[in-house]
């Protein structure tokens, strides 16, 4: 099976370096602007930055049931695909939100789309996983026949 996941795997991979990545930005903040553990808040520079990191935590269990439904279910090459998106969108989201808030927004609306395009995919797969399973219905082997 790990064969088979191989795709997935490595823009998980890629996915938590990128996170490691967000992470270290916050701790060079912390220094630069003299914010130390466990505060939150300080100069609207450490908190945009912060705030960039946190909002990747808070969405990146989302992308990763996504990510790994849409390509079991689905499809891994569509799905990787959707993947490196969802990690360039969170890039240009982070490094936007560090410059200013109103710069985070292209980012944002992009990551949200791939994980909704993730998240169809995965229902879409799922369901039919389903129908076959169950009820003896393929209809993506139908779909193939027209």
């Amino acid at each position: 099976m790990a064969g088979n996941s191989v795709l997935l795997a490595a823009v998980s991979v890629l996915s938590a370096c990128q996170q490691s990545y967000f992470a270290m930005h916050v701790a060079k903040a912390r220094l630069k602007y003299k914010v130390m553990p466990p505060a939150v808040s300080g100069s609207p520079e450490f908190e945009r930055i912060f705030r960039a990191q946190q909002n990747g935590v808070e969405f990146y269990p989302l992308f990763m049931i996504t990510l790994w439904m849409a390509g079991w279910y689905f499809n891994q090459g569509f799905a990787t695909c959707l993947g490196l998106v969802y990690m360039y969108a969170r890039h240009q989201y982070f490094w936007g939100y560090s410059e200013a808030a109103k710069k985070r927004i292209l980012g944002f609306r992009l990551s949200l789309g791939a994980l909704a395009l993730l998240a169809v995919l995965a229902v879409l797969g799922i369901a039919n996983s389903f129908l076959d399973e169950y009820l003896d219905i393929d209809i993506a082997k139908k779909l193939r026949h027209f």
